[in-house]
């Protein structure tokens, strides 16, 4: 991140108090459209295919439905939570100059620490019953509810609340960085530039050589300290410190259209000619893509890099075109997004295994494609609608 001079620091306060004035309604609807992706991310491991969740719906067996579905988890996870990432870090340094270093803390411990500790020691657990509700058909050794309350503490975990571990730590590392640099000159020459397609290409090609560097240790699909996608972390915090540059120079409003049209026919053509070549290996039963240093993993990383990029630049600029108005529907599903990924995970548990014991109970055998569609009708409305009633319960709306 360039560092600030106090003239520049003062002109940037300016800038984001004319900000505040004039709210970016397209970041907030790229926000909760995200929250909606993660929601169907992890409805889509209940039906996909090989592909383990709290609960999943039986029976598993191999299908090009199934496959495409693994698919779709797999491009999600190569750009949407840097996404989330992106946003978040563009609201920090706003939320700082602001706030100050103290009450940026205790309004970053409040706002994360909070539904981190609710959903470690409460949300996790319930979302593990969904190994109590899974069938015997589906895993080898069910668990019984004396079993469960048991195997209570081993079930408190992070879980989808990484993502909130994982921010909470960069924005504490952003204090720091902030109280290191607060009185160190620089200067602010070209601060409002839009970024070029030459600094975007360096920085696809050193994101995906570092991304390919962490996955030799840490490749895709383990955990780490309870974190699951540590192998993405390079893009993590990559994307949230741009996210706070993109801040400081008004990248979001100046990007140009061309350029997210760009961005997103490069990330189609490099699927078509990147992705074949390490995820086919999936289907003769290798998975060399996922890390350990292979030649495969080097060309996935490229491949993730750039589709990250890309999608991002195209994200940004196809809501900044379409949805920078204020609607009442988009002022709901913003104002709920937070809310419903801290809540998701157990609610998509119960409801899929209603949904269950609904087809068993009428006779119905449907195609786990058709399973997701009506799963994903009901249970995302429901998600805003029961994250609408707990923000209603009095403080609950300051922290989520």
């Amino acid at each position: 991140m360039a560092q600030i001079s106090l003239q520049a620091k003062e002109e940037s306060l300016e800038q984001a108090a004319a900000r505040s004035n004039t709210r970016l309604f397209f970041i907030d609807h790229l926000r909760a459209a995200l929250v909606i992706l993660v929601v169907l991310h992890h409805l889509a491991i209940v039906y996909g295919e090989g592909i383990s969740f709290w609960y999943v719906d039986p029976p598993q067996t191999e299908s090009l439905v199934g496959f495409g579905m693994v698919l779709f988890v797999l491009f999600n996870q190569a750009w949407f939570m840097g996404a989330l990432f992106l946003l978040a870090g563009y609201f920090t340094p706003g939320a700082f100059d602001r706030k100050g270093s103290s009450s940026f803390l205790k309004g970053r411990l409040l706002r994360l620490g909070v539904p981190l500790i609710i959903w470690i020691i409460v949300l996790n657990p319930i979302s593990n019953i969904g190994l109590y509700l899974a069938p015997a058909t589906w895993i080898t050794d069910p668990l019984t509810w004396q079993g469960y309350w048991q195997m209570y503490p081993e079930f408190i975990g992070l879980g989808v609340a990484w993502f909130l571990a994982l921010l909470l730590i960069f924005n504490l590392g952003y204090a720091v960085w902030r109280w290191l640099t607060s009185n160190r000159p620089s200067s602010s020459e070209g601060e409002y530039s839009p970024p070029s397609y030459l600094g975007i290409g360096i920085f696809i090609l050193a994101l995906a050589l570092v991304t390919y560097l962490v996955r030799i240790f840490i490749p895709i699909g383990r955990t780490v300290l309870d974190f699951p996608t540590l192998a993405y972390l390079p893009q993590y915090l990559s994307f949230f410190v741009v996210g706070s540059i993109a801040y400081r120079r008004d990248w979001f409003r100046t990007v140009s259209d061309r350029m997210g049209k760009i961005g997103f026919v490069t990330a189609l053509v490099a699927t078509l000619l990147l992705y074949p070549i390490p995820i086919l290996g999936i289907l003769g039963g290798t998975m060399r893509f996922l890390g350990n240093g292979s030649w495969q993993s080097a060309v996935y990383a490229l491949w993730d890099s750039i589709f990250a990029v890309g999608m991002v630049l195209a994200a940004i600029t196809f809501f900044r075109r379409y949805f920078n108005g204020q609607s009442r529907l988009g002022s709901f599903l913003s104002q709920q997004s937070y809310a419903v990924y801290v809540i998701h995970s157990p609610i998509i548990v119960f409801l899929a295994y209603a949904l269950f014991l609904a087809y068993t109970q009428w006779g119905i055998d449907l195609g786990p494609l058709l399973k997701f569609g009506i799963a994903a009708v009901i249970v995302v409305p429901i998600c805003f609608a029961v994250a609408w009633v707990i923000r209603k319960i009095p403080g609950v709306s300051k922290v989520l």
